[in-house]
């Protein structure tokens, strides 16, 4: 008996067609075919080679073991029946058990020693995927939705771990199976194995177009799995917004939409599938009929034994397995192909090169910006840069303000200070060093943000404030949480040791806000860039976080976007962003009398901060 409870080609698929999921501005991947596809698993699969080979070993003697069958049923047929003698049927009616035992010894040996491997196989995938995430620049990130690469880190590398333990070795064995079977038919009688391998040609050509249409299906079917993935993912996490406003009804038309999408193409995998079954369960079972029919009529004229006969349906019908599972191994491997280029079109990504660094004196300190220009990846060709060359210097141990109308582009400038974009030209230099000389780790070390929309993670208040320096002792802590006035810890339930939830929901946003500067300031950075730090506090807080937070400023080099003249008296000096570049610098006072765009961004007056805008 053949291991042929298989389970089912799973949901996730995918193809060698070109996505429509990429990054902006990435092309689709290359269409290549599934063998060179799944090749490019090999460097990971190394490691378990020798496990693949003996799960190999293992199934074939077990799949052979069920071709002896045949050859002991023609000599009981031919022998023990013929002959009407008992005592010659025990030993071969033994030979039968043993094969039958060892047969299922030798399937679960197969399992036994490829289950550890694989599972460490997949781990590896998924821990270089999710490091690779960590290293490609937030570009891409805003490029692609998180449920297309939820799903490559998912589904897709679990078809692929299934690939490697199940269909990858039974195409070999069946394939060899298959061969050693015909060859015995052969053998044991060439008219009726011609009869049989009758359906061959129409089988190949019935194959090799189900293979084209089911892997356009699959990589379709993963792409619309990614897409629902997506809209599950953001109706969790926007579920106050969608209460909110009363849009939850159409939120999940949205998700049966998806899901309907997703059931017409599963559909029709299925029925390219089911068609493929029609025709390699058909064929062969006519074949063997033919083949019965002219056995019958050679044993009647003799010139064949009804024990031959026997092994010979029995050798057929053996083969049934191989020959039938061809339909659902293929149509495997053709996901397990599309979902390893799904793999890869991630890991295949270019990380940033580093440009060639400006020049900037020895002796620069501070945070210098010459002649910086940025436009985003995804912008309209023709539009003009958000950043159009900025010059601007924050002199070692100053704050400085940074102010500008809504979309001038304040917190991307400060974006690219920790290097989360790139500039598109000029030069950043910290303390005289270009940043594209520093590490990013190091650089990140020395640099700390803290953004106007606070992220927290699903760990303790300790975690998400150890983040910003992990090797800060509670003394720091504690400091940290007392600039960014955040006593309300101690009243948790547990303290620092309480789960503040997933993005920290649980806590109200100007206590996420304080919790995310208390992360930026904890390790005691040489640079600090704030954008808006205080947006979501009351007025009595916020006083009573700015004073704590002149202490910390005092003593570093510091970059606040300020939207607030409260915020503003932090600063030593402010610069005025207009235009994609700096129109004013100096202080607050200085900036009122002299700059009538800074006095309107401060006054709120329409007509001036339409003009500013413009």
């Amino acid at each position: 008996m053949a291991e042929n409870q298989n389970p089912a080609p799973p949901t996730p698929a995918d193809s060698n067609t070109p996505s429509t999921d990429g990054a902006s501005g990435s092309p689709g991947p290359v269409p290549r075919s599934a063998v060179r596809s799944l090749l490019r698993l090999w460097p990971y699969a190394r490691e378990a080679r020798w496990r693949i080979f003996g799960s190999m070993a293992a199934a074939g003697l077990a799949s052979l073991s069920v071709l002896a069958v045949p050859i002991v049923l023609r000599r009981i047929v031919d022998g023990p029946v013929a002959h009407r003698s008992m005592s010659g049927l025990w030993p071969l009616a033994g030979a039968l058990l043993l094969l039958g035992v060892a047969e299922a010894v030798l399937f679960g040996v197969r399992r036994v020693i490829v289950a550890r491997p694989l599972a460490k196989v997949e781990t590896r995938l998924r821990g270089e995927l999710f490091a690779k995430l960590q290293r490609l620049p937030i570009s891409f990130h805003d490029g692609w939705p998180s449920g297309q690469l939820l799903s490559r880190a998912t589904s897709d590398l679990f078809v692929l771990r299934l690939f490697l333990a199940f269909p990858l070795v039974f195409l070999v064995v069946n394939s060899t199976v298959f061969l050693t079977g015909t060859a015995l038919m052969f053998v044991l009688d060439w008219r009726l194995a011609l009869i049989t391998l009758l359906p061959a040609i129409p089988l190949m050509f019935f194959t090799r177009r189900f293979e084209a249409g089911y892997s356009a299906a699959s990589r379709l079917a993963q792409d619309q799995n990614g897409d629902l993935a997506t809209v599950v993912e953001e109706s969790v996490l926007g579920i106050r917004i969608l209460k909110a406003f009363g849009r939850h009804r159409t939120m999940a038309e949205e998700f049966r939409r998806h899901s309907a999408d997703l059931r017409e193409t599963e559909l029709r995998k299925a029925g390219l599938l089911g068609n493929l079954w029609a025709v390699i369960v058909g064929l062969p079972e006519l074949a063997l009929g033919g083949a019965l029919a002219a056995g019958a009529v050679l044993v009647a004229h003799d010139q064949l034994s009804v024990g031959t006969l026997v092994a010979f349906l029995s050798t057929a019908l053996a083969l049934r397995w191989p020959v039938e599972s061809i339909g659902w191994l293929l149509g495997f491997a053709a996901e397990a192909a599309s979902a390893a280029n799904r793999y890869f079109e991630v890991m295949d990504e270019p990380e940033p090169a580093d440009p060639p660094s400006g020049t900037a004196p020895a002796d620069d300190r501070g945070i210098r910006f010459t002649g910086v220009r940025f436009r985003y990846p995804d912008a309209p060709a023709g539009t003009p840069d958000l950043l159009a060359g900025v010059d601007l210097h924050v002199r070692p141990g100053e704050t400085l303000a940074l102010v500008g109308a809504t979309g001038s582009g304040k917190t991307t400038l400060t974006a690219l200070l920790p290097r989360l974009y790139e500039p598109t030209a000029g030069s950043i230099t910290l303390d005289g060093t270009d940043l594209r000389d520093l590490d990013r780790a190091e650089l990140r070390r020395q640099v700390a943000v803290a953004f106007e929309e606070p992220t927290l993670f699903s760990a303790t208040v300790r975690e998400n404030v150890l983040m910003g320096a992990p090797g800060a002792g509670p003394g720091q802590v504690a400091a940290a949480l007392a600039t960014a006035q955040a006593g309300f810890v101690d009243k948790l339930p547990a303290g620092l040791d309480t789960e503040v939830g997933e993005q920290g929901l649980s806590l109200s946003g100007g206590q996420r806000q304080r919790l995310a500067l208390a992360r930026a300031v904890v390790g005691e950075p040489r640079f600090l860039v704030l954008d808006d730090p205080l947006s979501a506090l009351d007025v009595h807080t916020e006083a009573l976080v700015e004073r704590a937070l002149r202490q910390v400023l005092a003593d570093t080099t510091a970059l606040v976007v300020a939207h607030r003249p409260s915020t503003v008296l932090l600063a030593d000096r402010v610069a005025l962003l207009a235009d994609g570049r700096i129109a004013a610098v100096g202080t607050h006072q200085e900036l009122l009398r002299s700059c009538p765009a800074y006095r309107a961004l401060m006054s709120g007056e329409p007509e001036l901060e339409g003009a500013l805008a413009r």
